[in-house]
């Protein structure tokens, strides 16, 4: 480890600030504290900073399914009179270029680290105390001492007893994400998102994917209106879609010298059928990072699932230690885990802060995107909150028509009396570029009538948030709907 990198534990700056974990939490609260003037030291296990999002999650599979997307197009392209030839895989290539973009981005953040001045050190961080800890790198056992320490380790792939098999032909998303081959037959356990992106990456590549779902209906957590779209492409471009259906036992064979995953499959009325696939993908969800942190050393807990315990300024029960992103609870999503790390940052110098978002939006980029932000349907109504629900199918809309994605809906939740915008909803192209517009109005307290009266260029997807906000009082231009409610 080169000396410059080690932090002293005799430092006489006023605050010093460790933060364990340098995915898009960790190095948002470690810029920002150097920005701010902290003694910053980030502790990561990687060569630089990034964490599960740049290395083994977002931007990987965002790269690969831009490629999916792009071998969709083509194939849409011939009904629009324009021929390409069934595009040839160059799998080494592909991964070769998916490597590029997380090593551009990844030492990119390296050099930002270098250039605010924030001690990296590569290694795993412990506690030993409220205000101290070690961090165990490959040669050495590095000691010292904080004032502040920020928890950021992130979250791994869940793999339930039963599905566990140690064999090279069962991956998580890491290993899907290596993407080491194309399967011919791929088993995707799980149909939430992760689940669900991987197999558009790998359905695109020409594996032959059946997804198996234990819910009644894939992401489970988003509206069923919205859903219906994208489970409706997918049942066309998927072998199968098997939902009330869990996997009840996994094992490895040997035909004729070729190794295969026999795949007991169990559906909701108990009657179980054996399957073979090439590959296995379990995506049945993650986990928290919260074992192994030292924290009996602190006065930091974790609840029954794992999660450190915070409170709105990201602090645990031990007053100098915060905990942000995955490890700190639900939502595990990157952008949720950046601001908390601001958050953190801005109340351990004594600001008034907390996090205390109206709407986190969620994304979901396969083919329709689904994403949605704030309030959902389903939501509102076991809340017994008054609502009304309207939506503007995007076969109305002048630019999805030109760009071939007439799928789509975009879906409003407006509060009945006050009309406030309290959920939003979009399913179709670049519906995770345009749930922003939503976000923004939830968190602004907008009301329906103010996405009515902002012009929205034309001809743009954008329109469709406009549209649905006319829709509410039956004024829609392209699209004829009776009035949920009137303007008084």
């Amino acid at each position: 480890m080169p000396p410059d990198t080690q932090p002293s534990a005799s430092s006489d700056a006023s605050s010093r600030l460790v933060v364990l974990g340098a995915g898009p939490g960790g190095y948002a609260a470690a810029f920002l504290g150097a920005e701010l003037g902290l003694d910053v030291t980030l502790v990561d296990d990687a060569e630089h900073p990034g964490g599960v999002c740049l290395y083994r999650g977002c931007i990987p599979s965002k790269t690969l399914l831009h490629v999916a997307q792009t071998i969709h197009e083509a194939r849409a392209a011939s009904a629009w009179g324009v021929r390409f030839a069934p595009p040839e895989i160059d799998i080494p290539a592909l991964r070769a270029h998916k490597d590029k973009i997380v090593s551009r981005l990844t030492s990119g953040l390296g050099q930002i680290a270098k250039q605010r001045h924030i001690n990296f050190i590569r290694g795993r961080g412990r506690f030993t105390g409220p205000n101290s800890l070690h961090v165990r790198s490959d040669s050495e056992l590095v000691e010292f001492d904080f004032d502040h320490a920020i928890i950021a380790t992130g979250s791994r792939p869940a793999i339930p007893g039963p599905l566990r098999l140690d064999s090279p032909l069962v991956m998580d998303s890491t290993g899907a994400l290596d993407l080491a081959d194309v399967p011919e037959r791929l088993l995707v356990i799980g149909g939430g998102y992760i689940g669900l992106e991987m197999s558009t990456v790998y359905a695109a590549l020409g594996s032959h994917v059946t997804v198996v779902e234990m819910l009644d209906g894939l992401l489970p957590g988003a509206d069923r209106d919205l859903v219906r779209p994208l489970a409706r492409k997918m049942e066309k471009e998927l072998s199968e879609i098997l939902l009330n259906t869990r996997v009840a036992a996994m094992r490895e064979v040997e035909v004729d010298g070729i190794r295969s995953i026999e795949v007991d499959l169990q559906a909701s009325d108990d009657e179980t059928e054996t399957r073979g696939f090439d590959k296995v993908l379990i995506a049945v969800g993650r986990l928290p990072n919260s074992a192994d942190l030292g924290l009996e050393h602190t006065a930091a807990k974790i609840d029954e699932r794992g999660f450190v315990c915070v409170d709105r300024q990201l602090r645990t029960d031990e007053p100098s230690i915060f905990a942000i992103g995955d490890v700190a609870g639900e939502p595990m999503l990157a952008h949720k885990a950046t601001r908390e790390g601001r958050v953190a940052v801005e109340a351990l110098l004594g600001e008034p802060t907390e996090f205390d978002p109206l709407a986190i939006p969620a994304v979901v980029f396969t083919d329709p995107e689904v994403a949605w932000a704030g309030l959902t349907e389903a939501e509102a109504k076991r809340q017994h909150i008054d609502v009304n629900i309207v939506r503007f199918p995007w076969g109305a809309s002048g630019r999805a028509v030109t760009v071939g994605h007439t799928e789509g809906v975009t879906k409003l939740i407006v509060e009945e009396s006050t009309q406030r915008i309290l959920g939003v909803g979009i399913t179709g192209s670049g519906a995770g570029e345009l749930i922003a517009e939503g976000t923004l109005a939830i968190e602004m307290g907008a009301r329906a009538s103010d996405l009515e009266l902002t012009i929205h260029a034309h001809p743009t997807l954008s329109e469709t948030v406009m549209e649905a906000a006319e829709s509410l009082f039956g004024q829609a231009t392209h699209y004829i709907s009776k009035p949920v409610r009137s303007r008084s």
